[in-house]
């Protein structure tokens, strides 16, 4: 099996085919301190994307409760289950990955969810724990007692996908112009052994035309430029589309470089997989570390003391401020005072972002007016 390098995980591994990076790759980068799960982001896809026969229950992207909340039903644990304790700590993944960890015979370690498995998109929603310690009356500390938060997921378009790998016809491939992954639907043939090899479960079978179907990374509007429908129509302006680099190859004005190679203040979501996803998260400031750590990878702390201090890194608080800023995707950006200017590919400009908003406060009595106000800031 040939070996390729997985710069997540510090170290060579084996994988099915040789390795062979896209002239650029789909990023996206999402903030988790500030999903509120209102679902716009699986509306905009579900009504661009799946709304044909077949395709009902198909979320390309959906939003889940964490920690009780997964679609397919137990999506994550099980795959972790399968994959068995591994150390994980800071430097190279000892541990193995789903490629080498791979039955004799099997090409990926994974399994088929059943079809009840995906009756339930919204198990275990807004479901919490932990508990609240009355000694003394509760008190707001960080991490929270009580804790939950959410996690939006889409198709991560891996370097290393799991679902390419595990395809007998090879109907899987990742676009070198943009490292976006997609399924030949001529070539397909419903085996669904894409879905049985993702450990994110993102391909779906169609029953009515008996295919595999997945995120299309929404290439008709990244080819023009355009971020992707579950970015633009985010109200809570969580996410960021772009394009991503190699830590080696990191730019200083690009704005998906900035905030995971050099303020490595995101985190790929269960990098231990192996598979190199290009979908980061913000982790959540208010959950237990223990936590965040199996999902996102032994340097999380780090990640979350920086975006705790974010107010003192211009350039990254100027990323941030992109988020929701535009439908363009900023390929560059720069900070001069306290504007963050966002930038084609070719150096066009497409927004100006002020990262101070200014606060004016207002009488409680309207003279003129003779009104009272409820809201005076």
């Amino acid at each position: 099996m040939p070996k390729v390098f997985n710069w997540q995980i510090g170290r060579d591994m084996d994988y099915l085919y040789d390795g062979a990076r896209p002239k650029k790759q789909f990023g996206m980068v999402m903030d988790l301190n500030k999903c509120i799960a209102c679902q716009t982001c699986t509306i905009a896809c579900k009504t661009t994307w799946t709304s044909g026969r077949g395709q009902e229950y198909q979320f390309w992207n959906n939003v889940e409760s964490k920690p009780y909340g997964y679609y397919p039903l137990g999506w994550d644990v099980r795959i972790l289950e399968k994959l068995g304790v591994q150390p994980i700590s800071a430097g190279p993944y000892q541990g193995k990955t789903i490629f080498e960890a791979a039955p004799e015979g099997e090409r990926v370690l994974g399994y088929r969810p059943e079809d009840m498995d995906y009756t339930s998109p919204n198990v275990g929603e807004d479901d919490s724990t932990g508990g609240i310690i009355n000694e003394g009356g509760a008190y707001l500390q960080m991490p929270h007692m009580q804790w939950m938060f959410y996690l939006p997921r889409i198709c991560n378009h891996c370097t290393y996908p799991a679902c390419l790998g595990a395809c007998p016809r090879q109907s899987v491939y990742k676009r070198p112009e943009d490292g976006i992954v997609l399924i030949d639907q001529t070539r397909c043939r419903g085996y669904r052994e894409c879905v049985k090899g993702c450990p994110y479960k993102k391909p779906f079978f169609n029953a009515l035309n008996r295919t595999s179907e997945k995120c299309v990374g929404c290439y008709p509007a990244v080819e023009v430029g355009q971020q992707t429908r579950c970015t633009i129509g985010c109200i809570g302006k969580i996410r960021l589309q772009g394009f991503i680099n190699t830590p080696d190859k990191a730019r200083e004005d690009n704005p998906l470089d900035y905030i995971v190679h050099i303020a490595k203040v995101a985190r790929p979501l269960f990098p231990q997989l192996g598979l190199e996803p290009n979908v980061y998260y913000i982790p959540p400031m208010h959950v237990p570390s223990w936590f965040l750590k199996q999902m996102f990878g032994a340097t999380v702390d780090q990640a979350v003391n920086v975006y705790r201090r974010a107010a003192e890194d211009k350039k990254l608080l100027g990323a941030l401020m992109l988020f929701g800023a535009t439908k363009e995707i900023s390929h560059h950006y720069k900070v001069d005072g306290d504007i963050v200017t966002g930038y084609t590919e070719s150096g066009d400009e497409i927004i100006r972002v002020p990262m101070h908003e200014p606060i004016i406060t207002r009488a409680v009595f309207d003279e003129k007016l003779q009104a009272y106000r409820s809201n005076i800031t």
